[in-house]
Parts: C-alpha cells; sequence; structure tokens
C-alpha cells in the first residue's frame, strides 16, 4: 500500500533554451506596468537584457529596476517596496540568483503590505501574512536555490543577533517559472560550483529525507541523475549548452523537492551560519556535504541498518559511480569517498576563510535543526562535520 501524502502547487514551467522571448508577453498578460528584480550585474549588463527591455518598451510596459546585491535582508526588501509601490505593478519578476529570486518573491508579497517583511518571517516576527501578492514571475539565472519553484523567500541579517529565515506561504509559490538554461551559460566557475553544490545537496537531503515520498524519490533521481552528468562538466567547461540544460533541471526539481521533503544537516548548517557570517549559502553546502554523509553513513549503520536510507545510500553510489555488479557497502562508502572528491575537484573554500573559527562551532551546532535527517545526530556528530571542514 502506498502510504498517504501531501504535495505543494507548483508554478506554470516554462523550460527550454531561448525561453526568455516568451518573457514580455508573459507580464503582457498582467498588465502594463512592471517591478524587474535582478542581480547587480549577471543579467543586467547582458545584450540579452538589452534586447528585453527594448521589446518592454516597445510595448509600453513601464518598468521600475530593483538591483540586488547578495542576500536579501529585510530593510532591502523594505526599501524596495517602497520604490516599487510608486508604480504600482501589475506584476513582479525576478532574474537572478537565488538572492534576486527570493527578492523578487519578498517584494511581490510585501507590495500590498504596511508592516516589514521582518515581522513575518519564521521565528523572528509575530505576524502571519494574509498570503495576498502581486502576481510573480520567477526567471534563474544560476542553477542553485530551485527558489523558482518553492514558496519561500530566504530573508537574512548577519551579526551577533543574525538570522537566516523565511517568509512563507502557499500563495507564495511563483505564478511562472521560466527557465532558460542559456542564461547560465556566464555563471563563473566558482558560482558555478557553489549554486551546483547546492542543487546537489537540495536533491540528495530531499532523497533521504524522512519525510520522502514516492514523488519526491521519483524526482530527485532524475535530476540527481542530471547532476551525475553535468556538474562538474559545466565547471570545467560553463559553455556548453548540453550541461547547463541538465542544471538548470536539476536546480528546478530540487526546488520542488525540497519544497515536500524537506532538507537535513547540511541546509540546517546553512541556515544557522547564514546568520552568523558572511558566507554564500552553497559554499556551505558544498563544503560540508560530504563529511555530513559521511557521519550519516556511520550513524545509519551504528544504530539502524534496516533504514531505508541506507539502500538510498547505495541506489546513489550505483547511479554517480556507474558500475554494475557491486554490493551495497561498496556503493555506500563509493558515494561517500565520491563526494569528498567531487569538493576538491570544485575547489570547495573551507568555512576558516569566512571568518569562522573553533570557538563558534558549539553555539552553530546548538542552534542547527535537523529534524528530516535520515538519522538523528548528537551535537558531538555535528561538531565533528564542521570542524572537518574548518
Amino acid at each position: 500500500m502506498t502510504a498517504s501524502f501531501g504535495f505543494s502547487r507548483l508554478p506554470l514551467i516554462v523550460f527550454g533554451n531561448d525561453k526568455l522571448g516568451m518573457l514580455p508577453s508573459l507580464i503582457g498578460k498582467y498588465g502594463t506596468s512592471v517591478c524587474l528584480v535582478t542581480g547587480s550585474s549577471s543579467f543586467i549588463t547582458t545584450e540579452r537584457a538589452s534586447r528585453f527591455l527594448d521589446t518592454l518598451d516597445g510595448m509600453n510596459i513601464t518598468y521600475r529596476i530593483i538591483k540586488v546585491a547578495g542576500e536579501p535582508s529585510p530593510a532591502v526588501v523594505d526599501d524596495a517596496v517602497r520604490v516599487c509601490a510608486g508604480i504600482r505593478p501589475d506584476v513582479v519578476v525576478a532574474i537572478g540568483g537565488g538572492s534576486a529570486l527570493d527578492s523578487g518573491k519578498a517584494i511581490s508579497a510585501m507590495l500590498n503590505m504596511t508592516e516589514s517583511v521582518k515581522n513575518f518571517l519564521e521565528g523572528v516576527g509575530t505576524g502571519e501574512h494574509p498570503g495576498t501578492k502581486v502576481p510573480f514571475i520567477a526567471v534563474p539565472t544560476t542553477s542553485g536555490t530551485g527558489s523558482e519553484a518553492t514558496k519561500n523567500a530566504v530573508i537574512s541579517e548577519t551579526g551577533a543577533n543574525g538570522f537566516k529565515k523565511s517568509l512563507r506561504h502557499d500563495n507564495f509559490v511563483p505564478d511562472i517559472a521560466l527557465v532558460d538554461p542559456l542564461l547560465t551559460l556566464d555563471t563563473p566557475p566558482d558560482v558555478t560550483a557553489a549554486a551546483g553544490m547546492d542543487a546537489f545537496t537540495q536533491l540528495t537531503e530531499a532523497y533521504l529525507s524522512v519525510k520522502a515520498m514516492p514523488y519526491t524519490d521519483a524526482l530527485a533521481i532524475e535530476g540527481l541523475r542530471a547532476v551525475s552528468r553535468s556538474l562538474a562538466a559545466c565547471f570545467h567547461n560553463g559553455r556548453d549548452e548540453e550541461n547547463r540544460s541538465d542544471m538548470s533541471f536539476a536546480a528546478l526539481t530540487s526546488g520542488i523537492c525540497l519544497a515536500n521533503a524537506g532538507l537535513g544537516a547540511v541546509h540546517g548548517f546553512a541556515g544557522t551560519m547564514g546568520g552568523m557570517f558572511e558566507i554564500p549559502h552553497g559554499v556551505v553546502c558544498g563544503t560540508l556535504m560530504a563529511k555530513a554523509n559521511e557521519v550519516n553513513i556511520r550513524e545509519l549503520r551504528k544504530k539502524d541498518t534496516a533504514n531505508p536510507a541506507l539502500a538510498k545510500y547505495a541506489l546513489l553510489g550505483e547511479l554517480f559511480l556507474g558500475e554494475k555488479g557491486r554490493s551495497s557497502d561498496w556503493y555506500i562508502d563509493g558515494f561517500a569517498d565520491h563526494l569528498h572528491t567531487l569538493s576538491l575537484e570544485l575547489g570547495m573554500q573551507t568555512l576558516g576563510k569566512y571568518g569562522i573559527r573553533e570557538d563558534d562551532l558549539r553555539v552553530i551546532c546548538s542552534q542547527t535543526d535537523i529534524k528530516n535527517n535520515p538519522v538523528a545526530l548528537s551535537e558531538d556528530d555535528l561538531y565533528e562535520i564542521l570542524f572537518s571542514r574548518l
């Protein structure tokens, strides 16, 4: 018998090369005024952007451009809402990496509100958002967060009292996710690595999650198959369209999976560290993924050899190592070794490069939530993971 489950709503997904050309007409279906949220330079300075804006001009569509540098804070969102409110946008469009998409998602949610977004963040504010929003279109230019398919926008403040929390509501799922892999061709290798490891981690953690279900398992495996073919290849040759298409698919799929199955220890760490230090989310994922899975495997073998997560680890090993006829333990250990090798190949930075010190590790561990991890980990286990990548 199939176990009961629920599945979150999805945006209308438009996927494929050159789909950016459809964006003006999609905007036009909502009205004649748009708030356009972008990164600081990755898209807005390109020839594609010039052609896109010329098309909007030709359609007599008014637009206001909001540039977001780095991960959005409440102040960034609040300021953008004040600026965009002046043109009364019919639709918000975010074109960029995960930070731009999260910013656009939050702006669309706050344009009809009078309070700061901070008041509606989980674990920070006391308000309950009613879910009203201006229609929102997400257009990713990196292959990482999968924010184009999720109902939450991650907002952060760094410092001693910092946080990295979500603005979340079922209605905040983008109305349209337009995924054009050609927009990722110029992504630098370091960003390609960090974003790709974010997607890889999301797919893996959702697949292994205690909340996984047949739907998310099926999607996760297809996303992971794309990662196995193309993540390292994109890092070494970012202009290969086939590999970029694979990673765009993987990132989109990772967003769908995490929204429905949740995530594990690595993303627990990322949420905590993102509020304390200026460290890119993808770097946390990329540098911790190998050790976190190594510890997961060790603890599963020690505590629960019948846990279905071990069988899933074996399937991951078979997928990524590409060999048939080996034992389950060979595949499990081989997958863990592969993660360590891949982290080195992609040049993932250690935590100390971002100001994290040994004295910080216990504090990070005490504040890290790993409720969907396939096995319970002690604070000492968590410390071991962090210390190994200090």
